[in-house]
Formats: structure tokens, sequence, C-alpha cells
């Protein structure tokens, strides 16, 4: 077993041990892709609903593009209540109780197979072991789903472009698009409410040349701006985290994998105002720390050994049950290294 290494994201190092608990098991996955590409956008051999397999996957009535408007009237907000007072992410535990404890809190996760819990055997998102991280007054609910981009995640999506060059969104009667079950759940009455957090990570599969996942960056960031407005309407407090990065060596040097997603999620946190989590940089400083370039045999797969192998699944992308805990740290550890209000939670 590979002992559970977190690294900081700016200078100073830390460790974030998880509290007691077996991490879940993970989703289906895909074959490997070229190292250091889109990584899941294109991979052969991706099953049903990874990151890998082309746009076609595990759709459920999924929804991808649509990057101008997907805002129309769709964040359904009717929740500019619930706040009672706090401001947009329950900031440094303004509701502790008068025994005080810390406040109950929900913390919704929004991405891909990178976060989802799947299971029961590999891969595993770092969503899915992310709650023995933090205490009992902090419910982790995990609707990351496999396969999906950003506008796949929140809408129903058509398999042609538009002339912007974005995919078709779905539309209901009245001309708005059709919501996902998942980002409706998340609005509705026992949805995300006050001191709420949501944690959004895309990227990887919005880099699909063909419709339904392909996104473009601009489509990606008004994405995010929506999102994050929907959770500030209802007073929780929306972080945007740059795609975690597969391994792909230069040599003896990992390095990033996600191009233009990760300035596009650090850009939108600028423009929303919304603290962004660098998981792209901190996942390859992880790796680097590791000493896993030169991956054998140029890239993982079902026979890959060693370290690199214990860690990922038979693929560069997703992980397995002793690499999932790890960058589960390092989001926790980054939550802390940052002051964001939710650290009070943390064990």
């Amino acid at each position: 077993m590979i002992v559970a290494t977190a690294v900081c994201l700016l200078a100073a190092c830390g460790t974030v041990q998880p509290g007691a608990g077996t991490p879940d098991a993970g989703e289906g996955h895909g074959g490997a892709g070229g190292a250091g590409g889109a990584a899941d956008s294109g991979g052969t051999g991706g099953t049903a609903g990874s990151d890998t397999g082309g746009g076609t996957d595990a759709r459920a009535g999924t929804d991808a593009g649509g990057g101008t408007d997907a805002r129309g009237g769709t964040d359904a907000r009717g929740g500019t209540d619930a706040r009672s007072g706090t401001d947009a992410g329950g900031s440094t535990d303004a509701g502790v109780g008068g025994d005080g404890a810390l406040p109950r809190i929900t913390l919704w996760l929004a991405g891909d197979s990178t976060v989802a819990t799947g299971g029961p055997a590999c891969p595993i998102g770092w969503g899915g072991v992310f709650a023995p991280y933090f205490g009992d007054r902090v419910t982790v609910q995990n609707s990351a789903v496999a396969g999906r981009s950003v506008r796949t995640w929140l809408y129903s999506v058509q398999s042609v472009m538009d002339s912007t060059g974005e995919c078709v969104l779905d539309t209901d009667a009245s001309g708005q698009p059709i919501l996902q079950d998942h980002w409706q759940a998340m609005l509705g009455a026992s949805g995300m409410k006050a001191g709420d957090y949501l944690f959004i990570q895309f990227g990887i599969n919005d880099s699909d040349s063909t419709c339904p996942r392909h996104v473009g960056t601009a489509a990606f960031q008004a994405s995010y701006g929506m999102m994050a407005q929907a959770a500030k309407d209802r007073g929780a407090q929306p972080v945007f985290i740059t795609p975690v990065s597969s391994i792909s060596c230069n040599g003896n040097t990992a390095r990033g994998s996600r191009g233009a997603y990760v300035p596009a999620t650090q850009q939108a946190g600028t423009q929303d105002g919304v603290p962004v989590i660098d998981l792209s940089a901190a996942s390859v400083a992880l790796y680097n720390s590791m000493s896993f370039c030169p991956v054998p045999g140029g890239d993982v797969s079902a026979t890959t050994t060693g370290p690199v192998g214990d860690f990922f699944c038979d693929d560069h992308t997703h992980f397995s049950a002793i690499g999932a805990p790890q960058i589960a740290g390092l989001v926790a550890q980054a939550i802390r290294d940052q002051k964001l209000p939710l650290a009070a939670y943390l064990k």
C-alpha cells in the first residue's frame, strides 16, 4: 500500500489523513488514451459511462453543449430565500449554534468519473472517498456522473452542433433547456441551502471534439458561472476545481494534461468571485513526489506494476482504492491551506 500523501498547492506541505472507513469502490473506465492528451475524451475501449468512451456513453438523456443559452431560465433558482441571512458559503461557521457546535451542512459534488463514487471495483473517483476527511456535521452528496462534460451533466443535449460550434440543447414546450435530474435535485426544495458548499470539477470530457460532450471554453465558463450563481442564490458557497491530471510524462517528470480547461476554470473563478482549488497542479506535484515517471511501457495498462500501477486502474486517468484517497487528500489539504471556512469541518 502506498502511504497517503497530500501535496500543498502553493508552497508548504502537510498531510491530511482520512478518518476511519474503507474507500468506496469505483466506476467503469476506459482504455488508455495518448499520454498527456485530453485524456478521457478519446481513449479507446471505454466502458459504459466512462470518461474515456467517445461522446456516446452513459448519457441517459445527457447533455453537453449549448454553451450560449444553457442558462436561460434553467436555474430555477426560486431560492433567493433559504439564506436566513447567511452569505454564500456560510462563511466562518456563521451558524454556530448556542451549544457551540458547527451547523450541519451538505457538501454537493458535481463532476465526472474522476469524482464519481463508482464501485464496487476500480475505478474510484475521489468524491467517493471524500467524506472520511470530515466530521459528522458534513454530509457529502456526490452527484458526479461518469462520462459527463459540464453541459451533459447539466442538460439533455443533442448530438449535433449549432452555428456557434456548441452542441444543441433539448428544450421543453416553453423553450427552456431540459435539466438533468441531479441538477434539478440540487435546485429543489431539498437541495442546496444556506451554509452548504457546491464543488464543481469538469474539463476532462469537455474537450471531446464531437457532440454531445463537446464544450468550448467560453460555454464552459458560462456554465460554471450559472452554477455558481444558483448556489449563491441559495446561500451556498461554490468552489471550482481544476480537472485532476492524468499521468503523463516528459521523461522523468509528470506534466499536466487538461489543456485549456485548467486556465478556463481559474478564469471562471476570477470572473465569478469563486475560490478555485488547483487540483491539476496538485495532482501533478503528487505524481512527481511519488516518482511515477517514466511510466513503465509508456502508459498505464492492466499489466503495469509498481507504484503507478497501484495508484491507477488499467489506464492513465482513473484511480484505484490506493490512488483515490490520496487525490481526495489533496482537495482536503487545499481547503485547509486556502483557509476556506469549510476547513472548520475537517478532521
